[in-house]
């Protein structure tokens, strides 16, 4: 059986790969060959980066909830370590966020943090 080589789903497939492709640089966007080696790679690095991103964000969190508490005279693993012993549980992103928006809310929870580490 012959090969087919100007078929409609071949001409779709091509066309769906150079639409993804519409904007790289140079022959990545028009010469079919790069442009699937150009698209497959960029579609590694969206995948990959989706979740680095929720890392990235964890590491922001933890930045500001360490420059808040060490206002407030406490390193943040001695912060977490307080918080624990205290049986307080909240996430970073909420500690964060409470640090920048409701900064007498986060002396309070700081607070109970020291109490709890000064208990034990």
């Amino acid at each position: 059986m012959s090969r087919a080589v100007d078929g409609s789903k071949r001409k779709n497939h091509r066309k769906k790969i150079l639409k993804q492709a519409k904007g790289f640089w140079g022959r990545r966007h028009s010469n079919y060959k790069t442009a699937k080696d150009a698209v497959t790679k960029s579609l590694f690095y969206a995948y990959r980066d989706r979740r680095d991103r929720k890392a990235d964000f964890r590491r922001l969190w933890i930045i500001r909830i360490n420059a808040a508490c060490r206002e407030e005279g406490l390193s943040y693993s001695r912060l977490v370590a307080g918080l624990d012993k205290a049986g307080i549980i909240i996430d970073r992103k909420a500690l964060a966020n409470m640090a920048i928006e409701d900064a007498p809310a986060f002396k309070a929870v700081v607070a109970k943090a020291k109490t709890a580490l000064g208990a034990s």
